[in-house]
């Protein structure tokens, strides 16, 4: 008798990538996640996913998974596993001894917009509650706090007032420092769909490149970076003399119009093109379009990660307020959200100037009330360091020991060099993460191994305040436990060693996150995001739902401010008397050029989880640099030559690409390539530690630089099937032995990796045999060799089970794209056979590439593409015959860009 298949089952979750905060179905078979597709009845995607979203069950390979726990207790010594109990009583003693001595300020945690609002809330409590520290800060400061910063200015709570909702009735989308195509692709959907609908529908898009977000905008407004504050006192001023302002809103519902009005008369078109290096037409056209409404403006990291992100953000808001488009159908200033569960971390106040329920730290009366929430005496008044300034503390000795969780500032912070040499000096250590490998793990003391994706319970809040209530798909993989359990397990323990009168046991009584949420829910009550008319089974039940949902509400409510009060004392919007500042670093005769930063289409941060999946490299296989061409030309720099990027604080070497989106002076490096896939810190280390005195937020949007070309002549390129990650891990730990290396992964499924090298020198034997021994290309294995030590040429294919699963070619390259086109196609050929033994260096005539990767989800290549638009096929075509766009669509906007460069040209004649 035949075994009865086990069904497969479904859980709703939501993404773990962008705050858009899409709804996602876990697809489990006895234990493991098999599969996600999109949530067709989550209000913020409606079952669509992105690249990222819907390759998430890729991501769950338990290789790339930290799963016991280990600690060193000298930094001379190497972690050895140890037990829960051994990790968490050490860190206990150790930080309770360092309090003992230095006092509460002299620990720190450091934790993430990636924890659910029920983990945050727990950290929070643990540190300003149980320690009497504010020491508590989170990565949501380099992307969301002048987000925050901006919307407390003016509209007096951090609380975004739109929808996603509104985006179908905008006439007008205004979208500053995003490149929303890329960074939040299902929102992107909907504004495609919004504009099909309503072609009269107009988009406005400012950023300094030319990205996939402006090439299909209306109007694009290539600002020269950092210039955002002169643009929209240059608006408010066409808006002055055009007639476009409500005066009867501006009087009835704000002040601090009159010194705003002052300022902006000398921001004329002309003041103002010449600042932002843009047309004064285009500046007049933005003004009546933005003026006429209703407007809905979208903005992110251009305008947060800025020494005047405050100010960029509330000039901006200043735009909605002084034309009315606020509180209205398709209109109000909507910040989107960098990581999936930021908006939770600020709800609960995990930040060092925050409180739970949106309360202020600096204020008496919000201090008094979350202390007698908390049953404790007082909440410590001494302001707590912010990201930035915890490393500096750590690195002059004042902090002593940091706790970290779900991030990894090793790869992310600004001045990355000085990070680094901070974590080195730190007495203690304590990382809490998922993910082997990422860049902080060297540096830890002791390693905690979390839950992750899939395994956790709690809520999340996106970007249009709508919260969501996961649910686990499956269990943490062997000792990984949850973050709210860990800190609550730290809890109580550091409470019995501590010299304090607070009771360890009431404070944390926490065996589920529903009694977390209750309590944090309890902590909103008669505060602007009230949610005590929520609750698990509620959320269940009738789906994600948006704040404020007071107690004995039916809905929360769409649109914030629709009477015209705010959350100000008086209950008037404030403007706020912007004036345009420059960026923190300025070119110069010795730096020349403009770096700025930003994601990639399929990457998400760090890569410590998107870095484990082959798929998502496709599109960007390695770390370049993107330039104007005519740059490059007066640099003597080709395309995918090597170059030597560098300021004062640190350089890398990557290859450059010319690229139309950049203007020039102006350069772009992805954030994402950190020391784990090159054999440098990533951009992160050429910028400044600058940050805006408000928000507290550092510039890593921009930085001054100079190109030089490099000389590299020798050449390698790694191609090796990839069953385990392990293989990927062991190759990053040569990286450093050479003068220019990156690794990634490639293909679909397990892919294969990819390692890329090239030294100024023949690098020492050693380093070349430890390499053939990873890959397997040892003595005894089926693997054709050719050797040529005169010419330094040396070609090695591994061939098993007539499928090739490895090359490694030193020398000469020029056939490593047919090679890895091979390897995808997997069959042994006699035409290779030929290659691999011959003195040829090109590939075999015919054998060209496919280029690039554009379609991820069904995988159509460039030059496929290309042949078809060449051929006459449009976007309707491309799609018919090539499925490329029709599954997640991320690709929709390279598609249409690849339409306008290679459509035949139309005659002007015809017979």
């Amino acid at each position: 008798m035949s075994a009865i298949p086990i069904q497969a089952k479904e859980v709703k979750s939501t993404c773990c990538y962008c705050g858009v905060g899409c709804g996602v179905l876990i697809q489990t078979e006895q234990g493991r996640i098999t599969g996600v597709r999109g949530d067709p009845d989550h209000p913020a995607n409606f079952g669509r996913l992105c690249t990222k979203g819907s390759t998430l069950h890729l991501s769950t390979r338990p290789e790339a998974r930290l799963l016991y726990p280990e600690l060193r207790r000298n930094r001379t010594d190497v972690r050895q596993r140890a037990s829960w109990d051994e990790s968490l009583d050490y860190v206990a003693e150790r930080f309770a001894a360092i309090i003992r001595e230095h006092g509460p300020d002299a620990v720190a945690f450091y934790i993430s917009g990636q924890l659910l609002t029920e983990d945050y809330y727990v950290f929070n409590k643990l540190a300003k509650g149980l320690i009497g520290t504010n020491n508590v800060d989170t990565n949501s400061r380099l992307c969301m706090s002048s987000a925050v910063s901006g919307y407390k200015a003016t509209l007096g709570a951090d609380a975004p007032p739109a929808c996603y909702e509104d985006i179908d009735h905008a006439a007008c989308l205004f979208i500053a420092g995003s490149n929303t195509a890329y960074a939040h692709p299902i929102l992107y959907r909907r504004i495609e769909d919004a504009k099909a609908k309503n072609p009269e529908m107009k988009i406005i898009v400012v950023d300094p490149r030319l990205t996939d977000t402006a090439q299909s905008a209306d109007l694009h407004l290539a600002i020269l970076p950092g210039t955002d504050v002169a643009l929209f006192n240059g608006m408010l001023h066409v808006m002055l003399w055009e007639g476009l302002l409500d005066m009867a809103y501006i009087n009835a519902h704000t002040e601090g119009f009159e010194a705003l009005k002052n300022t902006v008369r000398e921001y004329t078109p002309k003041m103002v093109a010449d600042i932002c290096g843009i047309k004064e037409a285009d500046i007049i056209t933005a003004s009546k379009w933005f003026g006429a409404g209703p407007t809905l403006s979208m903005y992110c990291q251009g305008l947060n990660q800025s020494t005047s992100g405050t100010d960029k953000n509330a000039a901006l808001i200043n735009l909605h307020l002084a034309t009315g488009q606020i509180g209205k159908p398709g209109a109000g200033p909507f910040s989107l959200t960098g990581q999936p569960n930021a908006m939770g971390g600020r709800e609960v106040g995990g930040m060092a100037n925050l409180l739970s329920g949106h309360r202020d730290l600096a204020n008496p009366e919000h201090r008094a009330e979350v202390a007698k929430l908390w049953g404790i005496e007082s909440v410590p008044e001494q302001p707590g360091k912010t990201a930035v300034e915890i490393f500096k503390a750590i690195g002059d000795g004042s902090i002593k020991a940091v706790w970290i969780a779900c991030t990894n500032p090793a790869q992310s912070m600004p001045d990355l060099s000085s990070v680094l040499a901070a974590l080195d000096k730190a007495e203690l250590v304590v990382l809490q993460e998922a993910f082997q490998g990422t860049e902080t793990t060297s540096y830890a003391d002791v390693i905690l191994p979390a839950s992750s994706w899939g395994e956790k319970e709690g809520t999340v809040t996106n970007s249009e305040r709508r919260i969501t209530h996961l649910n686990p798909a499956v269990t943490p993989p062997v000792e990984a436990r949850h973050d709210w359990e860990i800190a609550t397990d730290f809890a109580l323990r550091l409470g019995r060693l501590l010299d304090t009168t607070k009771d360890a046991a009431k404070l944390f009584p926490y065996t589920r996150p529903e009694h977390i949420f209750n309590e944090h829910r309890e902590t909103t009550r008669g505060r602007d995001l009230d949610i005590t008319g929520i609750s698990y089974g509620l959320l269940d039940e009738s789906g994600p739902q948006l704040w404020p949902f007071p107690e004995g509400s039916d809905t929360g409510v769409k649109r914030l401010y629709t009477d015209g009060i705010f959350q100000k004392e008086n209950g008037k919007a404030q403007f706020v008397n912007t004036i345009y500042k420059s960026t923190a670093e300025k070119t110069d005769a010795r730096h020349p050029l403009h770096l700025t930063t930003g994601r990639l289409r399929d990457q998400w941060h760090g890569m410590s989880r998107t870095g484990t999946v082959a798929q998502l490299f496709n599109h960007a296989e390695e770390p370049i640099i993107s330039m104007n061409l005519g740059d490059m030309k007066r640099r003597s720099i080709e395309a995918g030559s090597l170059v030597k990027v560098s300021n004062k604080r640190g350089s890398l070497i990557l290859r450059a690409q010319p690229s139309d989106e950049m203007m020039p002076a102006q350069t772009f490096i992805p954030m994402h390539w950190g020391s784990q896939f090159m054999n440098c810190l990533g951009s992160n280390a050429l910028m400044p530690s600058a940050f805006d005195k408000t928000s507290k937020q550092p510039e890593l949007k921009h930085a001054a630089i100079k190109i030089e070309k490099v000389e590299l002549p020798w050449q390698m390129m790694v191609m090796r099937v990839c069953h385990d990650l392990h293989l990927l891990q062991n190759i990053r730990t040569l990286l450093k032995h050479f003068d220019y290396a990156s690794c990634g992964l490639y293909g679909r499924g397990d892919g294969m990796v990819i390692l890329r090298a090239s030294h100024n020198v023949t690098p020492d034997d050693g380093i070349i045999q430890q390499l053939d021994e990873m890959l397997g290309m040892t003595e005894g294995m089926p693997m054709l060799n050719y050797n040529d030590s005169k010419r330094g040429i040396s070609k090695r294919i591994l061939v098993e089970n007539k499928q090739v699963t490895g090359v490694r070619l030193i020398g000469e390259i020029l056939a490593a794209e047919w090679l890895r086109e091979v390897m995808t196609q997997g069959e042994f050929t006699e035409q290779l056979h030929l290659w691999a033994l011959a003195p040829l260096s090109t590939p075999p005539t015919g054998n060209g590439s496919r280029g690039k990767i554009i379609c991820n989800c069904v995988d159509v290549a460039e030059n496929t593409i290309v042949d078809n638009i060449a051929r006459g096929a449009d976007l309707i075509t491309l799609k018919n015959k090539l499925k490329c766009g029709t599954e997640c669509g991320s690709c929709v906007p390279e598609l249409n860009r690849l339409i306008k460069l290679h459509a035949p040209a139309i005659s002007k004649f015809n017979d």
